[in-house]
């Protein structure tokens, strides 16, 4: 027994992550090819049609791209705000009305044993959320795709056991990077991404809770790369006096790659 954590594949080109108890299954996003999704899950040792529910933070290709073909192939309920819904609906593809799971913001919900508490996060979507997923005491929250951190948010996460939070690019190599300056400024504005140095700042927060482990996610293969994230993180964590590999375990997702699986007990 116990609540497991894997992400599939993180960043730009597309986002799944898997969270699982003994009996319920669930996938947080589905933005990538779903036989590369199906591959991912059955590497880990998960039947893709035990899947009991596809969470949808926003609508955004690289996290709903094979969410539809997942839900009609496998008879998989689809969870998203109403707005969310709103958004994607045209893109996924018709899903059987049984299939269609309108959740509200701020209220939690169950999949099984497994509780689900959706929480606003700002990003450049139609209503993006986080999530957070709580099986007995533990707890495990997903924080990627937001362009800052705020009391509420770090008040909703720092109890968490596990978390996988953005650190989506390295400033300088964004500022002097090929990308267009409107999108330049899209990524750093308040309703973008995470840096590493916001990813490091953030998780000074969130240790004072009982955060142990985090994934650092969502990284930008133009403007980052794993060490230069973990590196950045590290000395941000270290200065403040937390050390890493003893207070806190810190670890990466990866574009093309699952995780480490990670098994709270």
């Amino acid at each position: 027994m116990g609540l497991k954590v894997c992400s599939l594949f993180s960043g730009s080109s597309g986002n799944s992550t898997y969270i699982g108890t003994e009996r319920t299954h669930i996938l947080v996003d589905a933005g990538l090819a779903g036989k590369n999704i199906i591959a991912g899950l059955q590497n880990i040792g998960v039947d893709p049609s035990e899947l009991k529910g596809i969470l949808i933070t926003h609508e955004h290709i690289d996290h709903i791209k094979s969410a539809g073909v997942m839900s009609r192939k496998f008879n998989i309920p689809i969870y998203a705000n109403e707005k969310t819904w709103a958004a994607m609906e045209g893109v996924i593809g018709r899903i059987s009305p049984a299939n269609i799971r309108i959740f509200d913001n701020d209220m939690d919900f169950y999949i099984q044993d497994i509780n689900v508490q959706p929480y606003k996060i700002p990003h450049d979507a139609a209503d993006p959320v986080g999530f957070s997923l709580c099986w007995q005491r533990k707890k495990i929250s997903i924080t990627t795709d937001l362009g800052h951190t705020n009391s509420k948010i770090i008040k909703t996460v720092m109890d968490s056991d596990l978390v996988i939070l953005e650190a989506n690019h390295d400033l300088n190599m964004l500022k002097t990077g090929p990308y267009p300056l409107q999108l330049k400024r899209r990524i750093m504005s308040k309703k973008g991404h995470l840096s590493n140095e916001d990813s490091g700042r953030a998780l000074l927060e969130l240790v004072k809770g009982r955060v142990t482990h985090v994934l650092l996610a969502h990284l930008s293969k133009e403007n980052n790369y794993p060490q230069l994230a973990m590196d950045t993180v590290t000395g941000i964590l270290e200065a403040g006096g937390v050390r890493v590999g003893r207070d806190i375990v810190l670890d990466m997702t990866y574009r093309d790659r699952a995780s480490n699986l990670y098994h709270l007990k």
